[in-house]
């Protein structure tokens, strides 16, 4: 049976519409039985923390709850925005099955723009990926976000 790619990414939109003056990234993990193990928001600006993107807090998260520690074997991430090199190294770590994004991040993103981390044949694990979900409500995100504001910082 197909995951419901397109509802999960819907929950990731919801996710990021909460993450306030912060870049508007949402993020879910769910195991292999469809269960909603996390959720989180960029919150960067608010814990004035450089590792707070939304990919990196849900899966602490999710593997707070999930049954074999740090593994996240058979789980799927699905997120707003193409993840940077830090969070799709960091899902490569982790053994998700599979990452689902919506928009591609040209300028940053390494699941196939700028770098394809999760790709790399001398890394010990390669997730599947499934780009372009939901793309354009999840690039609208991030365009009426950016107006008026720094690209290079993400901030007004």
């Amino acid at each position: 049976m197909r995951p419901d790619h397109e509802g999960w990414m819907g929950r990731a939109l919801e996710v990021a519409r909460t993450s306030g003056d912060d870049v508007p990234v949402g993020a879910v993990v769910v195991d292999a039985d469809g269960r909603l193990l996390a959720t989180a928001a960029n919150a960067r600006e608010a814990a004035g923390d450089p590792t707070a993107h939304a990919e990196i807090l849900a899966l602490r998260e999710a593997a707070r709850h999930h049954g074999d520690g740090w593994r996240l074997g058979g789980c799927t991430l699905v997120v707003t925005l193409e993840p940077c090199t830090m969070c799709a190294g960091a899902a490569v770590l982790a053994r998700v099955d599979t990452i689902v994004f919506g928009a591609w991040e040209p300028r940053t993103g390494a699941v196939g723009s700028l770098w394809d981390v999760v790709r790399d044949r001398r890394l010990n694990h390669r997730p599947e990926v499934v780009a372009g979900v939901r793309e354009a409500e999840c690039a609208a995100l991030m365009l009426d976000f950016w107006p008026g504001r720094d690209r290079r910082e993400g901030v007004p």
